[in-house]
């Protein structure tokens, strides 16, 4: 059976420093088109992937079917993490920028991540939002301060927890069996695109479409609708796969 021929639950995760209102956004509108809806988890700063796997643990319980789980960034490691854990109650994990596999001590974003909870610390809220704002693209700054006001005071708690998340090994992409769809950036030096490739070929149903930083801010709901595609590819590949043995 494809995988949108009933509705599902929707369950996704914001990346480090995000908020549910940029995932809305971001999938809303391809998820309702497969029929669907999207529950966005507000981020819990305090406890960030704790939050994010008790948010996904009481979907799956309250769910009739296998339910379809994703994120940005860490929220898709998390994801991940979570579906290779939960084989049983997963039907599929839609994956936007991966930062890194496994140790992400020496990852991109796990400096960015690190470096902007000690400007937070060091210069407050205001200042630090400031200072992105002045070398952020306009959407990118829009949004974060607006989340980055939400999270505060524990911010900077949750980006050093996000940087310091060990992300699925290689080894647990391979034992992740239901489809997964990968988005990337092309020029996101951040989320660099060889992880999503990485994660592509490692894990055994997936697929990988890639967009420019550019069309994603002209266009948030783009990254939903290119990752809903590429679910949708990595399931009818695995239907192929099975048919074919």
């Amino acid at each position: 059976m494809p995988l949108f021929d009933t509705p599902r639950t929707v369950i996704l995760l914001p990346g480090t420093g995000s908020d549910a209102r940029f995932v809305e956004e971001a999938f809303g509108p391809a998820v309702a088109n497969v029929g669907s809806a999207v529950t966005a988890v507000r981020p819990e700063p305090s406890a960030l992937v704790a939050g994010y796997r008790r948010a996904l643990d009481l979907a799956a319980e309250a769910a009739v079917t296998p339910i379809v789980v994703g994120g940005v960034s860490i929220g898709a490691a998390v994801a991940l993490g979570w579906a290779a854990d939960n084989p049983g109650r997963v039907a599929a994990v839609l994956v936007a920028l991966p930062a890194w596999t496994g140790d992400g001590s020496d990852a991109p974003a796990a400096a960015s991540a690190h470096a902007t909870a000690d400007l937070l610390r060091s210069i407050g809220l205001e200042a630090a939002i400031a200072a992105m704002t002045a070398s952020s693209p306009p959407w990118l700054s829009r949004m974060l301060s607006r989340s980055w006001r939400e999270q505060w005071p524990d911010l900077p708690a949750a980006l050093d927890e996000a940087a310091q998340y060990t992300s699925p090994t290689t080894q647990v992409l391979r034992t992740v069996r239901v489809p997964v769809g990968i988005v990337a950036a092309v020029d996101d030096p951040v989320h660099p695109v060889d992880v999503a490739r990485h994660w592509a070929a490692e894990i055994p149903v997936a697929a990988l479409t890639t967009l420019t930083l550019d069309r994603l801010g002209t266009d948030p709901s783009v990254l939903g609708r290119l990752c809903v595609d590429a679910v949708r590819g990595a399931d009818e590949k695995g239907s192929a796969q099975l048919l074919h043995g």
